[in-house]
């Protein structure tokens, strides 16, 4: 792995995640309780044994960078590990980052090393497990310039959202279309499509040329005009390809015991968070007994910086199940269901929390009640409040409120009793 280089997309705006964007980029936004969109790419990089890794970033990149360098000091440069947040420098002119493709080629001085033969390109706010090495032998299997991961989805989910790709029965790439409002489904599912997960390596060579002229957009551009033109572009099935091992069940086979070793179910779990309600979706994925995404295993570890914090508190007949509560929670006779909470979140008595996402340091007073709400950091919901059960009062208190109904609360907001 000495010769992959990876790159991770980590300047986006997220203007569908607002108001959670409104101070960070999309990327450093919360995820899971203790963890950052970000925690997910670098942890499968971290695991797939990828540690020269470059971070792009621009777009309110404060917070991430301190992430990044606070929970990410992998190990010396001079070993060759390296995770490195390059910030926008207007290399190619007076523009800022125009898109994908225009970020890696103002970048290619960096990227462009001599002992690098192909490049792995990632985003950097996607929920996934995968294990980068099976799709690099994929693609050097394939001999291809570029390998992008596909995954199945229904075409409704895939209009106007994601890019799509149609392929030939050997999965070479036919043609890329960026969120077409009629997605082409697959021939042998028709309510399918084969979506781009925004996953790429490059052969280095193709890469160079691929970005010679002035395209901004790899989805929208660069991919397109490499099919065009014949090159070599493949699509590895995720879901098919991708198996991550991550428990170990011991059958016994009469006096001998026998050890299975299983893929996990949740090794073909991609989702992108894109806006509230498929981030508040996603969240949920991983709340109950068997959740759909699980955090547990113990081959496949996500990582994030842990601020020191002490134990969670439940007392006076507090209440918390089928719920994720992080590190120095106090739950002091409230009630929390099906929830995340963040580090620091106190819940004070009679208090009620069912199905919400409470960022770090909320304090939630007495008798307050929350229900499908996203709470951002250091906010405090005044005692008698309510949220998520009159959205035209949220509104008036200057909450966000989904399409699907999920209420958003922003950073440092108080809400009192309407």
């Amino acid at each position: 792995m000495e010769k992959l280089q990876t790159v991770i997309m980590a300047g986006g705006i997220g203007e569908r995640l607002q108001p959670l964007t409104m101070r960070r980029t999309k990327p450093a936004v919360p995820f899971g309780g203790k963890y950052r969109l970000i925690d997910f790419p670098l942890s499968n990089c971290v695991n797939s044994g990828l540690r020269k890794i470059f971070v792009l970033t621009q777009y309110k990149s404060g917070s991430l960078n301190v992430h990044v360098q606070e929970g990410w000091g992998i190990s010396s440069s001079g070993l060759g590990e390296y995770i490195y947040t390059v910030p926008a420098q207007q290399k190619l002119g007076a523009d800022w980052y125009r898109g994908t493709a225009d970020a890696v080629r103002q970048n290619l001085d960096v990227i462009m090393r001599r002992e690098v033969e192909n490049i792995l390109i990632l985003s950097g706010d996607h929920v996934y497990k995968m294990d980068y090495r099976q799709m690099l032998a994929y693609h050097k299997r394939k001999d291809a310039g570029l390998t992008l991961a596909g995954i199945r989805t229904k075409k409704e989910q895939a209009a106007l959202k994601l890019g799509v790709l149609a392929v030939d029965r050997n999965l070479r790439l036919i043609r890329f279309e960026e969120k077409p409002a009629k997605p082409r489904t697959l021939p042998d599912s028709p309510d399918y499509v084969f979506a781009s997960m925004g996953i790429y390596i490059f052969k280095m060579s193709a890469l160079r040329e691929s970005l010679q002229g002035t395209e901004d957009d790899f989805g929208k551009e660069v991919i397109p005009r490499m099919t065009a033109k014949g090159h070599k572009v493949f699509v590895y099935d995720f879901e098919n390809e991708n198996k991550i091992e991550d428990f170990v069940i011991e059958v016994k086979e009469g006096k001998r015991n026998k050890v299975l070793v299983k893929r996990t179910r949740d090794s073909s779990y991609w989702r992108d968070v894109g806006d509230i309600d498929s981030y508040y979706e996603a969240s949920m994925d991983l709340v109950g007994v068997d959740p759909l995404f699980n955090l547990y295993g113990e081959k496949w570890p996500f990582r994030s910086y842990q601020k020191p914090r002490p134990p969670t508190k439940c007392v006076l007949g507090g209440r918390i199940p089928d719920s994720l509560v992080s590190d120095g929670c106090i739950i002091s006779g409230g009630g929390v269901g099906g929830s995340i909470l963040s580090p620091g979140v106190v819940v004070e008595s009679g208090a009620l929390v069912e199905g919400s996402i409470i960022f770090d340091d909320v304090i939630i007073e007495p008798g307050a009640r929350i229900r499908r709400a996203i709470i951002d950091k250091e906010s405090r919901i005044h005692a008698g409040s309510s949220l998520g059960y009159d959205h035209e009062a949220d509104k008036r208190r200057g909450c966000t409120v989904s399409e699907s109904g999920v209420v958003v609360v922003p950073k440092g907001a108080n809400i009192r009793p309407a």
